[in-house]
């Protein structure tokens, strides 16, 4: 069958209008955007980190980790000599619809003493020192930005230490750590008490940790 010249030149320009479409509408689509976002702080004992960002609104999860150190795959125990240059930290996946990094940030701040050298609290030792790890350029931007604002408007006196640097390599922790404020709850709360956190904290921000 002999197909008419007027249709093939009415089935190439439709063919010219579906592909131009195609290319329109591919063109046109905005970029995904990620659903969540990771931030990654170091407080001093991890335990005592999760608490105050699990409870809060755009927050999806807070996994206790290793970060910052010159070991593959530390453990606890090897962490805990304060050789292995790691610092106990709480990683963050939010969503930066619902909580903004800023706000990340204060809880932050407010939930450590960053005054503190190579310690938190009774906890002694670089692995206990507090450090933002930035995800980003962004992050870094509102981070320096944060600690600027809180040198100069601090209500307490001493310097802060805090070191703002690029997020290395995660370790996940090992299970028992995670979430230990609610799978040992006396244990946890016998440990924050005696360790004098809350009672530094009302000290230095007026008002105890979350």
């Amino acid at each position: 069958m002999t197909i008419p010249k007027r249709w093939l030149t009415w089935l190439s320009f439709a063919c010219c209008l579906a592909i131009t479409a195609q290319a329109y509408g591919q063109a046109a689509k905005p970029a995904a955007q990620p659903a969540t976002a990771k931030a990654t702080f170091a407080g001093g004992c991890f335990w005592c980190m999760e608490p105050p960002y699990d409870k809060l609104p755009g927050v999806v999860s807070t996994t206790s980790g290793y970060m910052g150190g010159k070991t593959k795959n530390p453990t606890y125990e090897s962490i805990s000599s304060g050789t292995t240059g790691h610092a106990e930290v709480v990683q963050i996946e939010y969503d930066p619809a619902k909580v903004t990094y800023e706000k990340l940030l204060e809880v932050f701040w407010r939930n450590v003493d960053p005054t503190q050298r190579n310690g938190q609290f009774c906890d002694q030792g670089s692995q206990y020192r507090t450090a933002i790890y930035y995800h980003g350029d962004e992050q870094k931007k509102l981070a320096e930005a944060s600690k600027a604002a809180l040198e100069k408007n601090k209500p307490f006196k001493g310097d802060i230490v805090t070191e703002i640097t690029a997020a290395p390599q995660f370790y996940r922790a090992e299970e028992y750590h995670q979430d230990f404020y609610k799978k040992n709850p006396t244990r946890y709360k016998v440990y924050r008490s005696g360790c004098g956190r809350d009672a530094r904290l009302q000290a230095l921000w007026g008002r105890s940790g979350d």
